[in-house]
């Protein structure tokens, strides 16, 4: 028996994201990476960032959190994404070709890879080929028992059927949202309800599990054995969803790898989501006691 924390990685963007309210932190995989973090794994992050003013304010950001990282520092300016929140749900213009476009392969992300328990990627790092090239090499270094993460989180134009593709071929888990789906149906062929379309995807890239979340409305995880857990979206007092499907994700990775049941860990997931939507930005302090609010929403409903 080992108390040995499961090591994480996340591989992609890390960014400002340019709100009305000022500049924030963030970038999926490393949103990711601090909720897996929060909830018990040895978490990294792996992206770049530029020899600039806001890529030394990104580092001591990060650094403050407490999140481990590999940074690599390039020419490049440091990402940036420009927020306008429509009604708390943030819309993205995402300026190209910066430092986390150019991940460069290195011995010593490498060695990190492989000894990781699980790892987090997205469509949008892999835009550009440099970042693409490295992440792809990276995922096919890992070990064959490795969590291998997708969470396709789709911005703008950022992806195309054949990365889908490329990188659901490397994939142990598969996560993506109900609008998502929808863009993905015609792309793929793919006819049926929700749960059937979620199979299919299963079924063609031998994936342990799919993870479709529907907002506001609920979330349903399909497992390889059979096994399916949905549950309602809480209703909590929304700050901003900013980071929240992220928190969802690096919850439900670090509660399967400590041997959590499914339902256990799509539990955790979403009250741990419900709780960042609480809250402003995608890396809030946490409660010493993370708030059941499945257990608030069966009460109530029960009641009623």
């Amino acid at each position: 028996m080992t108390d040995k924390k499961p090591i994480v990685l996340s591989l992609g963007e890390i960014l400002w994201d340019m709100i009305p309210e000022g500049k924030r932190a963030g970038g999926a995989p490393v949103n990711f990476i601090y909720h897996a973090t929060k909830n018990g794994a040895d978490g990294y992050s792996i992206s770049a960032i530029g020899q600039d003013e806001l890529g030394d304010e990104l580092l001591a950001a990060v650094e403050k959190t407490g999140i481990k990282s590999i940074l690599q520092r390039n020419a490049y300016p440091t990402g940036r994404a420009d927020v306008k929140l429509e009604n708390g749900i943030p819309e993205w213009t995402i300026v190209k070709d910066v430092a986390w476009d150019h991940i460069a392969l290195t011995q010593d992300l490498i060695d990190l890879v492989r000894k990781a328990d699980a790892i987090c990627y997205g469509s949008l790092a892999c835009r550009m080929q440099e970042s693409h090239d490295t992440i792809m090499k990276l995922l096919k270094l890992s070990r064959p028992e490795t969590l291998r993460y997708y969470d396709i989180n789709i911005r703008g134009d950022h992806y195309s059927k054949e990365l889908i593709e490329e990188q659901l071929a490397d994939a142990t888990v598969f996560k993506l949202n109900d609008d998502e789906l929808v863009l993905l149906r015609p792309m793929f062929g793919i006819t049926g309800t929700d749960e059937e379309a979620c199979k299919w995807f299963m079924d063609n890239y031998d994936l342990d599990y799919v993870i479709l979340t529907a907002g506001a409305d609920f979330s349903t995880i399909l497992a390889k054995d059979g096994e399916i857990s949905t549950l309602p979206t809480p209703r909590v007092e929304v700050s901003d969803t900013i980071g929240a499907g992220d928190s969802f994700s690096g919850a439900f990775t670090i509660n399967i790898l400590l041997g959590k049941s499914l339902k256990e860990a799509h539990r955790a997931a979403v009250n741990t989501a419900a709780y960042v939507c609480t809250q402003a930005g995608a890396w809030p302090d946490y409660p010493e006691v993370m708030p059941d609010y499945i257990a608030e929403y069966e009460a109530k409903h029960k009641a009623e």
